[in-house]
């Protein structure tokens, strides 16, 4: 035995094509302050200068990229927290400990 069906009620049954054209409709577009931006390259923001050449001793390379200011990586003053607290607790000058 053979059963046959229309197509068209089928469809109908399964997905009704106003309640997709509702949903359409309904959906709103998204505002421009929460759209998401493209993504700008690290080349815009990072800016890596050649370094300096590698020194010929063993001596030289202690501290040798720190020496030029545009290498250092305090970039805005000096660290707050890595021997200050300490030197205040001791009533020590910050260069005392080394």
């Amino acid at each position: 035995m053979l059963l046959t069906t229309d197509f068209h009620t089928w469809e109908g049954i399964l997905c009704d094509k106003e309640t997709v054209n509702m949903k359409e409709a309904a959906r709103l577009a998204t505002p421009e302050h929460l759209k998401i931006r493209p993504v700008t390259p690290l080349d815009v923001y990072i800016k890596v200068g050649p370094s300096p050449s590698v020194p010929q001793t063993t001596q030289g390379l202690i501290g040798w990229r720190s020496t030029i200011p545009d290498l250092q990586l305090e970039r805005y003053g000096r660290s707050r927290f890595l021997k200050g607290d300490f030197c205040k607790q001791m009533n020590w000058p910050p260069e005392g400990v080394s």
